[in-house]
């Protein structure tokens, strides 16, 4: 098969133990595509997959990344391209795993993107003004000039905001109209877009709720603690699973407090998952009813990757 099978959607939704499985069946591995995953700790409040979990299954871009270093979606473009490169040469199947939307769609989209400088003094002026005015009114300058990327960001993105008002400033030209330009050239490769969708979604409620739960067990709190003692951190902070904990480091709120807000903040962000990957009319939906367990949920991915109905 000489075809990249991709696995995208909420968190919780199951996509790792789908994509191992896919990995089995059709002699792949798996490539990460999550945007908090890539760096060496933040284990937990990732949520990234345990040897265990990966059940000798080879993954790639999982935590080769110092919190501290930078990390463009040009890098991750790049570094995926690489990692399907090299499976396909050694006779195996890439199963790009992940829930970061932006960076699935712009290798999917074979995205090129310019070198256009850092400007750090505007970077500068733009978090102030977003500390002054807030992130809403950010966004809003964003949408004055590119309302198209504006409508794919989330006010509390504040780093891609700033970054796409970067690149107007430096290249005079707006990232949207850089993607229409790179979308020229498709993707040497075929895709097949999958996506994990709850018939009922208290059902994915419930995962998100047991998710956090499993996180606690498994230590969430002393990561989060290292994350807000470590300032020099700046996306670690930012991460969901380590700054909704901040308030009780500072004894501002009382842990229960904090983890229903945590629980709160990653249904949220769920929500915004699945509105983009709807966007998105190549992704099939693999629709997963309450008497579905892993192996009906495979089942109807393979048929869809072979061609079949379910």
């Amino acid at each position: 098969m000489n075809k990249v099978v991709v696995v995208c959607g909420p968190t919780a939704s199951g996509k790792t133990a789908l994509a191992v499985e896919l990995a089995k069946r059709y002699d792949g591995e798996v490539i990460s595509a999550d945007s908090m995953q890539i760096y060496t700790d933040m284990d937990v409040a990732s949520a990234k997959a345990t040897p265990e979990e990966q059940q000798g299954i080879p993954h790639h871009l999982l935590g080769f990344l110092e919190p501290t270093e930078s990390f463009s979606v040009a890098d991750y473009v790049g570094l995926c391209g690489e990692c399907v490169r090299d499976i396909f040469g050694r006779g195996k199947t890439p199963i790009i795993c992940g829930g970061t939307g932006l960076y699935i769609s712009s290798f999917v989209d074979n995205l090129t993107f310019d070198d256009s400088e850092r400007d750090l003094a505007f970077r500068g002026e733009m978090r102030k003004f977003a500390e002054e005015n807030g992130n809403a009114a950010l966004l809003e300058r964003l949408r004055e000039i590119d309302p198209e990327t504006a409508a794919t960001l989330h006010e509390n993105n504040v780093g891609r905001i700033i970054r796409a008002l970067e690149v107007y400033k430096t290249t005079g030209h707006t990232i949207s109209q850089a993607k229409a330009e790179s979308r020229r050239n498709p993707s040497p490769y075929e895709f097949i877009m999958l996506t994990i969708d709850f018939e009922d979604r208290e059902k994915l409620r419930e995962r998100i709720n047991r998710r956090v739960d499993i996180m606690l067990e498994n230590g969430l709190v002393e990561e989060a603690r290292q994350c807000f003692e470590q300032p020099d951190r700046p996306t670690a902070a930012q991460a969901i699973g380590c700054k909704e904990l901040y308030p009780y480091f500072l004894g501002e709120r009382s842990l229960e407090d904090c983890v229903e807000e945590l629980k709160l903040r990653t249904r949220q962000y769920a929500k915004r998952q699945m509105t983009w990957f709807r966007r998105d009319e190549r992704i099939q939906h693999i629709i997963v009813g309450k008497n579905d367990d892993l192996l009906s949920i495979v089942d109807k991915a393979v048929k869809i990757i072979d061609g079949e109905n379910y």
